[in-house]
Formats: C-alpha cells, sequence, structure tokens
C-alpha cells in the first residue's frame, strides 16, 4: 500500500492533514511518498492534480485506487484505507 500525498508549506488545510495522517501512520504502515506542490512542481505535474490542496492518492497493487482532495477527518482516511486492505 501506498499514498502519494501532495501539499504544500502555505496551506493551513496541507498543516491539518499533515498531522491527522501522522497520527494514521501510528497504525498503519503505508509508504508515502510526500511532494510539495510548489517545490516539486514537475512530479505533481505527472499526477494531474488541481489547485484544491491537499490531494491524496491512495495505491493498491501500483494502481490509482482512490484520491481525496481537500481536508478528510481521519476517519474518512481509515476508511479508505481498510478499503484497500478488504
Amino acid at each position: 500500500m501506498k499514498v502519494v500525498k501532495i501539499n504544500a508549506i502555505w496551506c493551513s488545510g496541507c498543516l491539518v492533514m499533515n498531522k491527522r495522517w501522522k497520527n494514521i501512520l501510528k497504525s498503519y504502515d503505508i509508504e508515502t511518498i510526500n511532494l510539495d506542490y510548489d517545490m516539486d512542481e514537475e512530479e505533481v505535474n505527472k499526477y494531474n492534480v488541481g489547485d484544491i490542496l491537499p490531494v491524496f492518492i491512495f495505491y493498491k497493487d501500483d494502481k490509482e485506487f482512490k484520491r481525496t482532495v481537500g481536508e478528510k477527518t481521519e476517519e474518512e482516511l481509515i476508511n479508505i484505507i481498510k478499503e484497500m486492505m478488504d
């Protein structure tokens, strides 16, 4: 299971989500690739994201499983992780 997390240092929603994601990683072993919207622009463009951040792209078996945009609750993210585990 892998997650590509795209955020920016100027994004207040990203700061909130970073904290939530760190809490989730205490319970789940998930490879996370962190990309900065501005600093990693070339790589970010490969994922075809818009202007709303943060973006979490969940991969199962190296295929995109689900994508979230904007702030989500820990429960919403955990539900996606559980879906992937089924």
